[in-house]
């Protein structure tokens, strides 16, 4: 259960990023030979948008699957005090 609230948490944040930023850019280059041994260099550099509600349902899933994981750690009779209980 500890990696599914890493994994909501880092949700909840990679959304807020996104959230807050609207998109990223990044720089694709693309290389191309001539026939006269001249090595040219293109750049183009490209926007990705993230729309806002895409944003908030991130921040609601990461939200509801910490919030399950919590309450599935402290209900009795959880998977977890079964794999962690040792019968003498």
């Amino acid at each position: 259960m500890r990696i599914i609230q890493i994994a909501a948490a880092v949700l909840i944040v990679a959304s807020l990023l996104a959230l807050t930023y609207g998109g990223f850019t990044y720089t694709k280059e693309t290389f191309e030979l001539t026939p006269g041994l001249l090595m040219l260099t293109f750049e183009g550099e490209h926007q990705v948008h993230i729309p806002a509600w895409a944003s908030a349902g991130g921040i609601f899933i990461g939200g509801l699957l910490l919030f399950v994981s919590r309450s599935t750690l402290k209900r009795p009779g959880s998977t977890t005090q079964f794999l962690t209980h040792k019968e003498s």
